[in-house]
């Protein structure tokens, strides 16, 4: 962990080797909010997001501050590990679970044909954000969604095969987070608040805590998270019959967590709004996942119990290129040399025609360097390399 030292309110303590200057004021602007309590807490995954570094944690005194938890509230990360031995799947095996899965499993824009059934859709808040959303996300459920999220097959250096997924609260929390944060905006230029007056979603607007907007907010974000576990449950259980299919294997129980969301929690002798974006808890002896790229290692880990990063770690590897500007720099050779031996769908294609290349490696940090600078955060349990993947 290092300390940053500049002409703020309060510390930012760093566990990330560089911290790209996008992400860093950022930081500073938060190291400044009225609301934000103790200090910044940077993961080593940290890149610059929309009003607060993903990668970033921050508690708030009585006030959420909804552009501090995201637009994908509720995304989160699923692993299952298999009796499978993880030598037990040839690559025509792999070429067949992935092709299963991408049939019963909708990606990118696509939904199911039918609604789903979940019970907890009966136990929606009457809050008009969720109410809005209830008819098309009985079809998103179980769906993957784009950009990073993907599903991947892996084997473990213990000696299993795996099952890992990274998905969210699909148009859930886009439209909640849209909404609240336009709403805290308004409500912070009214009040006078010394929050500086961004435009769009990129702003660290607040809600008080104890305002209705404060209670509809945390009520709707809170099923978002039910809903994105509910998802991500039902994209491993599709996964897990595709599995099986091929390798008749039994499944342990399910790790299911999320890295954007807030929640109240006891730190440093007082309760405070924790705001992860981008990372995840780790208590001490919390069982997490943290993956890598597309064509790179994934872990499974414990946390540590670090109070001095409000009890988290990092959510993943986090990027070093832009999604355009690794279209830009990288190379489809190059690309697919980092992906040798990996099934995969191959590259897609952005809305002009051009190879998207967004998602490839390259476009991350070195997973193996985000996890050696978080060493004082979790301890790893299993480390684990792709064998097929599914991108969003």
């Amino acid at each position: 962990m290092k300390f940053v030292n500049s002409e703020h309110k309060l510390p930012i303590k760093s566990w990330c080797g560089v911290v790209e200057a996008g992400a860093m004021a950022q930081a500073v602007n938060l190291a400044n909010h009225p609301c934000v309590v103790r200090h910044v807490a940077l993961m080593p995954d940290c890149h610059q997001g929309y009003g607060m570094p993903i990668g970033g944690v921050v508690a708030c005194e009585n006030a959420v501050i909804p552009n501090a938890v995201g637009v994908d509230i509720g995304c989160g990360m699923c692993a299952v590990r298999t009796t499978a031995g993880a030598e037990a799947l040839d690559i025509e095996a792999v070429k067949r679970i992935v092709e299963s899965v991408r049939g019963s499993v909708p990606v990118g824009f696509r939904h199911h044909e039918t609604p789903q059934d979940w019970p907890g859709f009966a136990e929606a808040p009457d809050i008009p954000a969720v109410v809005r959303q209830l008819e098309p996300a009985r079809k998103q459920l179980g769906t993957l969604g784009g950009g990073n999220h993907f599903i991947e097959l892996q084997a473990g250096d213990d000696g299993f095969v795996w099952l890992m997924l990274h998905c969210g609260s699909r148009n859930f929390g886009y439209r909640i987070a849209k909404e609240y944060n336009e709403k805290a905006q308004r409500l912070c230029r009214l009040w006078r608040s010394k929050v500086e007056d961004f435009k769009g979603e990129d702003g660290l607007a607040f809600l008080p805590v104890g305002t209705v907007e404060a209670h509809e907010y945390i009520a709707a974000m809170n099923f978002a998270l039910k809903f994105a576990r509910a998802n991500r449950s039902a994209i491993m259980r599709a996964f897990k019959e595709a599995v099986y299919a091929e390798a008749g294997c039994g499944f342990a129980e399910e790790i299911n967590i999320h890295h954007n969301y807030a929640a109240l929690e006891n730190h440093f002798g007082g309760n405070v709004w924790v705001h992860r974006k981008g990372a995840t808890s780790a208590k001490a002896g919390q069982a997490g996942i943290i993956p890598g790229s597309m064509g790179t290692s994934s872990y499974i880990v414990r946390g540590l119990g670090n109070p001095e990063s409000f009890m988290s770690c990092s959510h993943g590897a986090g990027r070093c290129m832009g999604r355009k500007e690794a279209s830009r720099n990288l190379t489809v050779a190059g690309c697919d040399a980092a992906m040798e031996g990996v099934v995969h769908g191959g590259w897609g294609v952005d809305r002009n025609g051009n190879v998207d290349l967004g998602e490839a490696p390259g476009a991350y940090k070195d997973i193996d360097q985000v996890i050696a600078e978080q060493s004082d955060l979790v301890e790893v349990v299993v480390k684990l390399r792709p064998l097929g993947v599914i991108k969003g």
